[in-house]
């Protein structure tokens, strides 16, 4: 964690000053930066949302580190985290039956064909997820007053960025 007073003021100020015009704003809201050069955010559930600070020398302009902490806020807002965990274990009950009641895992081949069928499921929410919580990082800025082109033009330079530098 970046122990800075401006930086921890900037981000928590702007963090819960978007977090309050959600429907969870009686959240007790937690933002930290990272230091990590990783150009990377998360959430986790109950309002704990971190920037990475590789993310944050990333931005040029103050809307997209708004977009990005938009986007977290999201996630925390529709509960992807929560329910993500909620699917794993009804998919692990449903694997427990299903090498229970058959052969399926007895074979090298059956279980790959079950690996290949969660991560398929995984994959599937997760795409979701993310586009749920791009929309709700939009909703986020504006509700705020702030610029909504953030986000995307966030995007569009990280796709720039891969597109010089693959690896």
């Amino acid at each position: 964690i970046v122990h800075d007073s401006v930086v921890d003021l900037f981000v928590t100020e702007l963090g819960r000053s978007m977090a309050s015009k959600t429907s969870r704003a009686d959240l007790d809201w937690r933002f930290e930066v990272v230091n990590s050069p990783d150009v990377n955010a998360f959430a986790l559930p109950g309002g704990f949302i971190y920037v990475n600070r590789g993310a944050i020398e990333q931005a040029d302009r103050f809307d997209e580190i708004a977009g990005i902490m938009g986007h977290e806020i999201g996630h925390v807002v529709r509960r992807h985290s929560v329910k993500q965990i909620q699917g794993q274990e009804r998919r692990v009950v449903g694997l427990v039956l299903l090498c229970t009641l058959t052969r399926i895992c007895h074979t090298i081949g059956g279980r790959v064909a079950v690996q290949v069928g969660e991560d398929a499921l995984s994959a599937k929410y997760s795409q979701h997820d993310e586009a749920e919580a791009d929309s709700e990082g939009v909703v986020n800025t504006v509700r705020a007053g702030i610029d909504p082109e953030g986000l995307p033009s966030f995007f569009e330079k990280l796709f720039e960025e891969k597109k010089r530098q693959p690896s």
